[in-house]
């Protein structure tokens, strides 16, 4: 009786596919392919893999999954190395991160981080208008010729207004006492 390895490579080999084509069709690695035609169990780390990976392969090449499933699980049985591996026979106790990885592990990230991205640059020019717009304006400087302001003349005056004197520590002098 032929080994479920040598059944999908025939079958692959009838198809006229490459080892590449299959991986690429069915998102194995080629590796894994390669070892599961070759009946390397010893490869995967745990029979789930190796069922789900031949499961995939059988369903691609149209052959029945079922069985080349049951065929899988009696080869899978003779080996004492391979078996399933428990905790305890019981459940794996889970916690909250894995609860936060599995849910971040199904997000569809090649369209939420350009999303996410898009709305940061978005949020960012808002956050840079709204300050530049709220920026403190300064009063324009004057030249030091021009005052801002002058008192008013007084009426029948016709002197012209000298500039004040520099501000000094010293003592103010008036002209004319």
């Amino acid at each position: 009786m032929r080994s479920t390895g040598d059944l999908l490579r025939a079958e692959r080999e009838r198809r006229r596919l490459t080892v590449t084509q299959v991986a690429d069709a069915t998102k194995i690695k080629g590796d894994h392919i390669r070892a599961i035609e070759a009946d390397e169990w010893g490869a995967f780390s745990a029979p789930v893999y190796v069922r789900g990976f031949v499961k995939t392969y059988a369903r691609h090449l149209r052959l029945d999954v079922e069985a080349i499933a049951a065929q899988l699980d009696a080869e899978l049985a003779g080996r004492g190395d391979f078996e399933e591996r428990g905790l305890g026979g019981g459940a794996l106790r889970r916690g909250p991160l894995d609860f936060v990885m599995l849910k971040l592990a199904l997000l569809r990230w090649q369209v939420l981080f350009p999303l996410a991205l898009g709305i940061a640059l978005i949020l960012s020019a808002w956050w840079a208008w709204n300050a530049w717009q709220r920026r403190p304006v300064s009063a324009p400087v004057l030249p030091a010729t021009q005052r801002l302001h002058q008192p008013a003349p007084r009426p029948g005056s016709s002197a012209p207004l000298l500039p004040l004197p520099p501000a000094t520590n010293g003592p103010v002098r008036v002209p004319g006492r």
